[in-house]
């Protein structure tokens, strides 16, 4: 069940800016957390049972779980917002729209997607606005 979020289009204008570079972002952080570098030596015997010592390792490591749970907290972050974008994406019906739209999320400057297109660069700015407009609706 998705919770309709009412966002300025000043946020959507940044949500629409940012969407390419996070949805990267993403995948890298996904990646990240998902590789394990352990490489701990099994003991056996008395050594197994003797205290370890917790000075520098035992640092290094809190403080690498604690830049993994703030990686975790960014990445649940840029998927709450490229979710909030792509549940969006439905409302643009007209085909020029859809087209810019698409041109905005895969990362296209209005420039290149004014040469792209054929039309001057501020009729690619009136078209983005009339699609945060819509966007914004919901």
């Amino acid at each position: 069940m998705t919770v309709a979020i009412k966002l300025s289009k000043y946020q959507l204008y940044g949500l629409l800016k940012n969407y390419h570079w996070m949805v990267k972002e993403i995948q890298r952080i996904d990646h990240y957390l998902t590789e394990t570098d352990f490489q701990g030596t099994a003991q056996y015997g008395i050594e197994a049972t003797m205290p370890k010592a917790q000075g520098v390792v035992g640092k290094a490591l809190e403080n690498e779980v604690t830049r993994r749970v703030e990686k975790s907290k960014r990445l649940q972050k840029y998927i709450e917002e490229v979710n909030l974008i792509n549940e969006r994406i439905p409302l643009v019906t007209d085909e020029k729209e859809k087209v810019v739209l698409d041109c905005l999320l895969d990362g296209l400057s209005l420039t290149a997607i004014s040469k792209h297109l054929g039309i001057s660069r501020q009729q690619v700015t009136d078209i983005r606005e009339k699609i945060i407009d819509t966007l914004a609706k919901n």
